[in-house]
């Protein structure tokens, strides 16, 4: 899956196409602990700066919260136990495929990605999003679905959550850990 690294450019190009119109947040960070997880804390926390200057998404509407209530919100107050034991392992395949199912809506979508012309597209632009972290790179979902597989398919259904890391109804992550950066990814259900 993961040839060469994408520029900022296309990585860029091809999360807009992907999370733009959905409630996301996508944001990347440097290793500089030990524990991937603290790192992620950072990332969440919004307390490090992209690695390479790239581009991050998230949903302006959670602006004044970040503000007032904390600067991680939506995500809840977590430890790195919590990002550890709120996660489960998946293959680089399946995260390509979480990835893309992010571009579509929680429930009542007209158009799951699995249904979709553009499919195949859709899955082009979420390996490019994660050939950021070559090859060597592991991945991490919050889905009940990696419970019992490290290779679900997530295009094979409508979008489930699984550990909760926010007060949201829903929500559905995925964590790229290489060693050099991490990204977290995540969907979120406001309802």
């Amino acid at each position: 899956m993961m040839k060469n690294a994408p520029d900022g450019h296309a990585w860029e190009a091809a999360l807009v196409r992907l999370l733009e119109d959905v409630y996301t947040f996508a944001r990347c960070g440097a290793r500089l602990h030990e524990d991937w997880a603290e790192d992620v804390l950072a990332v969440m926390e919004r307390a490090v700066p992209d690695p390479r200057g790239w581009s991050a998404l998230e949903w302006q509407m959670d602006e004044e919260a970040r503000r007032t209530v904390r600067p991680a919100y939506p995500f809840r107050a977590l430890t790195a136990g919590d990002v550890h034991s709120g996660l489960r392992p998946i293959t680089q395949g399946a995260a390509a495929g979480l990835l893309a199912s992010f571009a579509q809506e929680w429930w009542f979508e007209g158009s799951p990605v699995r249904f979709r012309e553009d499919r195949n597209m859709v899955l082009a632009d979420a390996r490019t999003v994660l050939d950021r972290f070559g090859p060597d790179a592991v991945f991490w979902t919050s889905s009940d679905l990696a419970r019992t597989s490290d290779a679900p398919d997530f295009l094979a259904r409508d979008l489930e959550g699984g550990h909760q890391f926010t007060d949201l109804m829903m929500d559905l992550g995925l964590i790229a850990v290489s060693a050099n950066e991490v990204g977290v990814f995540w969907s979120f259900n406001a309802n």
